[in-house]
């Protein structure tokens, strides 16, 4: 398929020269004004290469190539114009990171070539983003599986975390919600040094002692220095680091950092975390909340205040036994979920995904899993006030359970 060119110019005649010229080697848009090339950028599939006349009515080249940097910064962008005053030359190249500067007039073999070289560019920028997003993807999902694997209770933990920073991420508005979530869901993985017996004791929210204590307080730096590894991860491994440190520069890690200082996305975190973990001990959404609210000290008040707001009204729940064939994604799982031989599968509280659905019919044809599994499905108020399933899905068939795989 051919490169999407698009080329802006005030004077039509110059247009038509474009489109005469270039027919046949790219996909050629035009535009008469900066404002009409924006609205191109915004509605049409990505352009390769975006070429400008530098002295435009209203917006000028530099302008409009400045603001296409913000919106589509693989575009390649190139100016063409019959000013060809050094200082001109300079501006355009530091506002707009131009790629090309040509004089009109402009033969088009030259501006053929620049195009040409502008769609390599845009090539190699394109494949190497790609190669970046699948290279972190990859590394994530990775040590998602290894430690849903390695420790069901750690994931868990964590794929509930992530439901919680999801909703203080809307109420919070925060911009670059992904790196929160992509914390969270990463942030149980310096667990796997932790003794399974020491996690139990945690996730029920029993007392630690001892060296469980120091061994729990070292899980941040453990979890940040595996992060790191990952090429542009840093902002990421530092909410996670800083996940159990208090607003008031309580907790770990022991250095001066308190208030502001400690990163948003781990104030957020520090806040999910307690509040799972008290919820996870037996107390209600709202008893919860009250009791981080005697503890204010150690919350962002922002923060704490978004999580009372997120949480003020509790999602009404149907309970449910059903076999593993029968979980839908409109599901959450209300009791650990262990093998015939009592090997605990999937902790509580995770929403039934397609990964995990996969995951629990690939175990039941391998080992066995103790069935039905007691799952809760949140209900909203029907017309008439009936409450009616969160989701359309079919009718939840409650099957007798069969005897566990020998």
């Amino acid at each position: 398929m051919s490169a999407r060119i698009l080329c802006v110019d005030d004077e039509p005649a110059v247009l038509s020269a474009f489109e005469r010229g270039l027919r046949g080697r790219f996909e050629v848009d035009t535009a008469a004004s900066g404002a009409d090339g924006l609205q191109l950028v915004a509605t049409r599939p990505p352009y390769a290469v975006i070429v400008s006349d530098m002295r435009m009515p209203g917006m000028d080249g530099i302008q409009f190539l400045a603001e296409v940097k913000e919106r589509a910064p693989d575009s390649v962008r190139i100016m063409l114009t019959g000013n060809s005053d050094l200082d001109t030359a300079i501006q355009a190249v530091n506002e707009g990171n131009i790629f090309r500067f040509l004089c009109k007039p402009c033969p088009t073999d030259v501006l053929v070539r620049a195009l040409e070289a502008g769609v390599q560019q845009h090539r190699l920028i394109t494949a190497e983003k790609e190669l970046l997003t699948k290279t972190l993807c990859g590394s994530v999902k990775m040590l998602s599986d290894v430690l849903a694997l390695a420790n069901p209770t750690a994931f868990g933990r964590a794929a509930r975390v992530r439901r919680i920073v999801q909703r203080l991420a809307a109420e919070l508005k925060i911009a670059q919600a992904w790196e929160l979530e992509l914390a969270a869901t990463l942030s149980q993985i310096g667990l796997l040094a932790l003794p399974p017996e020491t996690l139990e004791k945690l996730y029920h929210g029993h007392a630690l002692v001892g060296e469980e204590v120091r061994m729990f307080a070292s899980h941040p730096g453990i979890g940040r220095d595996l992060v790191a590894n990952i090429p542009r991860l840093e902002r990421i491994a530092e909410i996670i680091a800083y996940q159990e440190k208090c607003f008031d520069g309580s907790g770990f890690p022991t250095d001066d950092r308190k208030g502001p200082d400690i990163p948003l996305g781990a104030r957020i975190l520090k806040a999910a975390l307690d509040f799972d973990g008290l919820c996870m001990s037996g107390l209600t959404p709202a008893e919860a909340l009250g009791r981080m609210s005697q503890r204010a000290a150690r919350y962002d008040p922002t923060v704490l205040a978004a999580l009372q707001t997120a949480y003020r009204v509790e999602v009404p729940c149907e309970l449910r036994r059903v076999r593993v064939a029968d979980l839908t994604g409109a599901m959450i799982i209300a009791e650990d979920v262990r093998s015939a031989t009592g090997l605990l599968l999937v902790s509580r509280g995770q929403e039934a995904t397609p990964s995990l659905r996969e995951r629990l019919k690939n175990l039941a044809r391998l080992v066995g899993v103790q069935e039905p599994i007691r799952v809760m499905i949140p209900v909203r108020p029907a017309a008439g006030g009936v409450a009616s399933p969160a989701r359309p899905e079919p009718v939840v068939r409650a099957t007798p359970a069969r005897e566990p795989a020998r």
